[in-house]
């Protein structure tokens, strides 16, 4: 009996942080390790093309996430993982989509309207039509789940209104894929507590692959406030609630449970169990990655099958598509 297809991907534009990771990776390797689903995991580099960027950087970063997943616990035998581009049949799918997808859709999209006002200088069609091409990732491969956070269900609700219109337009071909809403802890800037944790605050920011010392010493030096209890507050104590928050994150506990944990430290304390915790909890997939990078061809061996894999489904899907539509 088939199982149940399920896609995502993360854009590849630097450096993984702690936020990141349990927002969107622990939750792929924990969903192929439950072996319910088909996954296709890919590197969304189309969809990063719609921020600015440096061509140069561009293929370190691909390879470089690519590493990340393999380390983090993607398994190629056990996934399809690839690269985006890869795949031609997805931006194909993607004008076929636009050309179905109302104006007032799009402009209602809320990352729209977040992105282009932090990027002014560089407010792109891609940036307005991402969406459609986000429709046409999951719809090619007929998926039928995707993990999403909260901030993501408004996109998936388009795919969803993009494949019932097409439906109703040429007959049923598109699947209707559900969401499986994962856990997405707000993690914030470790050196200002009211920001979200962001790759351009360096100094507070943990970076899975930072080296265990580096880690440390960043936790160690993290914003808190003038009281001595440790409580899970976020807007009298954002610095402690968020450190609560990273605990619970990779320790999998409640945070009832985690403040709990901490009854009676103080913030040294608290500050020095944590950045033990999280050195220790990366220093596997450090190791596991640094091995990985220095056999890069390995590394693109695994996302040519994937894609390869990928392929042949897009091929005949896109073949059932065009005969729909008369093409």
């Amino acid at each position: 009996m088939s199982k149940p297809i399920l896609v995502s991907g993360i854009q590849p534009s630097g450096r993984l942080h702690i936020g990141n990771y349990l927002g969107a990776l622990k939750n792929f390797v924990d969903l192929q390790n439950s072996g319910k689903y088909d996954c296709y995991f890919f590197i969304a580099d189309y969809h990063s093309l719609t921020e600015n960027f440096n061509p140069a950087e561009k293929p370190a970063q691909i390879l470089n996430l690519a590493a990340d997943f393999l380390a983090a616990g993607l398994d190629p035998k056990k996934s399809k993982i690839f690269i985006q581009s890869a795949v031609p049949q997805s931006t194909e799918l993607a004008w076929i989509l636009e050309t179905i997808a109302p104006i007032g859709e799009l402009k209602r999209m809320t990352q729209f309207k977040d992105k282009s006002g932090t990027q002014q200088e560089n407010v792109n069609v891609g940036l307005f039509t991402y969406p459609t091409l986000m429709a046409a990732d999951i719809l090619l491969y007929d998926a039928q789940f995707v993990p999403v956070g909260e901030d993501q269900l408004q996109h998936l609700e388009l795919t969803r209104t993009l494949a019932r219109k097409f439906n109703s337009h040429f007959g049923r071909t598109l699947f209707e894929p559900k969401e499986i809403l994962t856990a997405t802890p707000r993690v914030m800037s470790l050196d200002d507590p009211t920001k979200k944790m962001s790759k351009s605050r360096p100094g507070g920011c943990l970076f899975i692959d930072d080296e265990p010392e580096v880690i440390k010493s960043k936790v160690r030096g993290a914003v808190t406030d003038s009281e001595s209890v440790v409580k899970y507050d976020p807007k009298h104590k954002a610095g402690i609630s968020n450190m609560l928050e990273i605990m619970s994150g990779l320790s999998g506990k409640s945070i009832n449970e985690v403040e709990k944990g901490f009854a009676g430290m103080n913030y040294g304390e608290l500050k020095h169990s944590l950045a033990d915790y999280v050195a220790d909890y990366f220093e596997k997939f450090r190791k596991k990655k640094t091995s990985l990078l220095k056999k890069p061809a390995n590394i693109r061996t695994a996302l040519r099958s994937g894609a390869a894999k990928a392929k042949k489904n897009a091929e005949r899907k896109m073949i059932e598509i065009k005969k729909k539509i008369g093409l």
